[in-house]
């Protein structure tokens, strides 16, 4: 049974990640708002749902574990295959906004996590916790990031000559489109999750193991598929913004609502997955900033190295 909920889950995230950009799109053009903002926003916050339910919901169960791992190992899969597959299928054009700012507080984000995570080592306090206080600070960080993007709302429009939308019904069909697909992407997420896990523990995985790869991958689905159709679609600033959006929502909003729930203990090994995070991000930013575009070769390399660091993992683990 839980194979056939797995392939109901793949086809859910598969068709309504293709409603959900056209939706999107479509919506954004007719507000005449950039697409990178639709994708830093609505695209992120929305692909970000599954990741934000497991780790609560693990949070809660007292399995940090899952609740941390899932995040970071979320993060490090949307930055490195997501990304890589994205620009091999279609190059990725990155705006110079993006690059001076975006990807910045996304670097910022996963190194103010690195810092909740190491109390062992700055305080000599053993266990490490990420603390109630510290997911209070998480979220402060995100009420910064959500105020500039209020800012770049308001500066971002743009006269168009006609706007796409000029019918009642063609905005609740793609309102419909947006929302719908966004419905099937978080319930094909979840419902991968939970049946991938579920085999994944029968197979003798443990708990770290599980959150940093199989939950990992599967809570990563929705950005994953969103940001290929995105790319399929010439829509490189949705598919773009989705991942920096996103990855900015998992540590600020995810693990800060998360700690501030129920405060996470940090497996010591879980501060190198942080480093290999904040590394990766870096990398990200030397690739855009290269001709601001994300190539082929600069893909391949993003998505050889997720297979090098799952193998890695796999070995520690």
């Amino acid at each position: 049974m839980s194979y056939i909920l797995l392939l109901v889950g793949f086809v859910l995230l598969i068709k309504g990640a293709d409603y959900f950009v056209d939706g999107a799109s479509r919506i954004a053009k007719a507000l005449q708002i950039s697409p990178l903002l639709i994708g830093l926003t609505i695209v992120s916050f929305g692909t970000s749902s599954p990741e934000a339910t497991v780790s609560i919901v693990a949070a809660l169960e007292g399995n940090a574990g899952i609740a941390l791992g899932n995040v970071i190992g979320s993060n490090i899969l949307n930055i490195t295959l997501v990304m890589g597959i994205t620009a091999i299928i279609s190059p990725l054009t990155v705006q110079n906004v993006t690059i001076r700012k975006e990807i910045p507080f996304m670097l910022l984000a996963s190194t103010v996590l690195l810092i909740a995570m190491n109390d062992s080592f700055l305080q000599g306090i053993s266990p490490a916790v990420v603390s109630r206080s510290e997911g209070f600070i998480l979220l402060l960080f995100l009420s910064i990031f959500i105020y500039y993007i209020i800012e770049v709302a308001r500066n971002s429009k743009e006269p168009q000559a006609e706007l796409t939308l000029t019918e009642p019904s063609s905005w609740t069909k793609n309102a419909l489109y947006t929302f719908g697909g966004l419905g099937a992407i978080i319930l094909g997420g979840e419902l991968v999750v939970n049946n991938a896990t579920t085999l994944a523990y029968s197979f003798g995985m443990n708990e770290t193991l599980v959150g940093l790869t199989i939950i990992a991958i599967g809570t990563s689905l929705p950005e994953l598929i969103t940001s290929i159709t995105a790319a399929v679609k010439k829509e490189s600033e949705i598919a773009i913004g989705n991942v920096v959006g996103s990855n900015i929502f998992n540590i600020l909003f995810v693990l800060g609502t998360t700690a501030v729930v129920s405060p996470l203990l940090v497996d010591t090994r879980m501060i190198y997955d942080g480093i290999i995070m904040i590394i990766f991000t870096a990398l990200l930013l030397i690739f855009s900033r290269t001709n601001y575009k994300i190539g082929r070769v600069e893909g391949l390399v993003l998505g050889v190295s997720y297979l090098v660091y799952l193998v890695y993992i796999i070995i520690r683990n």
